[in-house]
């Protein structure tokens, strides 16, 4: 039940990688959250204000069980690979960490194995930034989208993108269809914001409201 995140791209999602050790509450490194609800966490809930699509579903499986914070709800893919989840947003925001809930137990060889983690301004442009390997996870897996540390070396620096997308390149046991049981997108805590705006607004429920529509 271990997460691991290596390298920049997708060719390096079959090299050997050393495991990052669980509950460690520590920016920059994997954590795994034993349990099945939504973690607590400090870094900012921004999904809320994206638009999700997934590459195909099973009616009642679609991208809204991604988010419904029911652990017994999940994403089931229905078409051919790779399977991916696609959140674009309605402006340029700073991406630091994505969420996961995968259960194996639960899931098997549905249980996303290997995850591609790409960023871009739209879909026809968007770029590798992260690869997570993870063997028999269950429960919810917080990571950071970028693998590039920031100045103090501490922390990694978030990914600045309009469109977010999460590719699942191998299930366990080579299975074809996919299930997700959740899904959140994180942006960096206040301490950490960064940009042009001089006056940014910084609780979640002002940052649903900040652009117009």
């Amino acid at each position: 039940m271990a997460a691991t995140v290596t390298g920049n791209d997708t060719q390096n999602a079959n090299d050997p990688a050393p495991s990052v050790a669980p509950h460690i509450p520590k920016d920059g490194l994997s954590m795994m959250h034993q349990g099945r609800l939504p973690p607590i966490l400090p870094w900012p809930d921004i999904g809320r204000i994206a638009k999700w699509s997934v590459s195909s579903y099973k009616f009642g499986f679609g991208a809204e069980c991604l988010r419904d914070g029911d652990p017994d709800t999940f994403w089931h893919s229905d078409g051919p690979q790779p399977h991916f989840i696609t959140i674009e947003f309605p402006r340029k925001v700073a991406i630091q960490k994505i969420s996961i809930y995968l259960s194996w137990p639960q899931d098997d060889s549905y249980t996303p194995s290997t995850l591609a983690i790409r960023a871009g301004t739209g879909p026809s442009d968007l770029q590798d930034v992260r690869v997570a390997t993870l063997e028999k996870p269950d429960g919810w897996i917080t990571f950071d989208v970028s693998s590039e540390a920031d100045e103090d070396g501490t922390t990694n620096k978030p990914v600045h993108a309009y469109v977010l997308q999460i590719i699942v390149v191998a299930n366990h046991m080579s299975g074809k269809d996919t299930h997700i049981r959740g899904l959140r997108i994180l942006g960096p805590t206040e301490d950490n914001i960064t940009g042009d705006d001089p006056f940014p607004f910084s609780s979640p429920a002002f940052k649903m409201y900040e652009t117009i529509r």
